[in-house]
């Protein structure tokens, strides 16, 4: 594979979906995200985050989420990378990780595990950390939160730490920014970052 992976992480409303879409036209990579990469995936999407999906159990969720992560990384993303593209994802299987490993408190080295299966042993050469407080995160929701939105602040923490921890124990891999900061202030930031870590001009 000649095309890099770049991935967006980090809790609700931290700006990624925005930094993601600057980072790709800058880049003239492919855009896309997880879930809901592809026509598959939209109709997950749909399922995991409708509000009036309830009683989802945790691993059920987290099997739904491998599942359009198998058909994302098999219909956009290795098929971009092995014809030279670079790849831009907002979000990845670190979301797995962080919501239903420390979010829900399934064992990480399960969702790791199925992960892995699911992507095919493919993971970001660079993830991209977005961090903003809570308050801010919240004025940016507003009202009409989706299913994952609703889960609460204690489950947001967890969710948190969960993304600190993972940037912390791979410092190689990943680079934690300020989301808090102006649209492009954090642009900037995460544009040096690609040019220092991957040697991309961008």
């Amino acid at each position: 594979m000649t095309g890099r992976f770049i991935v967006f992480e980090g809790g609700e409303a931290c700006g990624k979906s925005t930094q993601a879409q600057a980072l790709a036209a800058a880049l003239d990579a492919v855009l896309t995200r997880e879930p809901g990469g592809t026509a598959i995936g939209d109709r997950l999407r749909s399922l995991l985050l409708d509000p009036a999906t309830t009683g989802l159990d945790g691993r059920a969720e987290a099997l739904l989420m491998a599942a359009d992560r198998a058909q994302h990384l098999a219909e956009v993303v290795r098929p971009a990378l092995e014809s030279g593209r670079h790849v831009v994802s907002d979000r990845s299987a670190f979301s797995s990780l962080a919501y239903q490993g420390y979010g829900r408190g399934l064992p990480l080295d399960e969702i790791r595990h199925l992960s892995d299966w699911a992507s095919a042993g493919v993971w970001p050469d660079l993830v991209v950390l977005l961090e903003v407080a809570p308050a801010v995160a919240a004025a940016r929701l507003g009202p009409g939160l989706d299913r994952m939105e609703q889960l609460g602040d204690e489950f947001h923490q967890r969710v948190a730490d969960g993304f600190r921890a993972m940037a912390a124990a791979d410092p190689d891999r990943w680079v934690a920014l300020d989301g808090g900061r102006t649209v492009d202030e954090v642009g900037e930031a995460v544009r040096a970052s690609v040019r220092q870590r991957l040697q991309l001009q961008v």
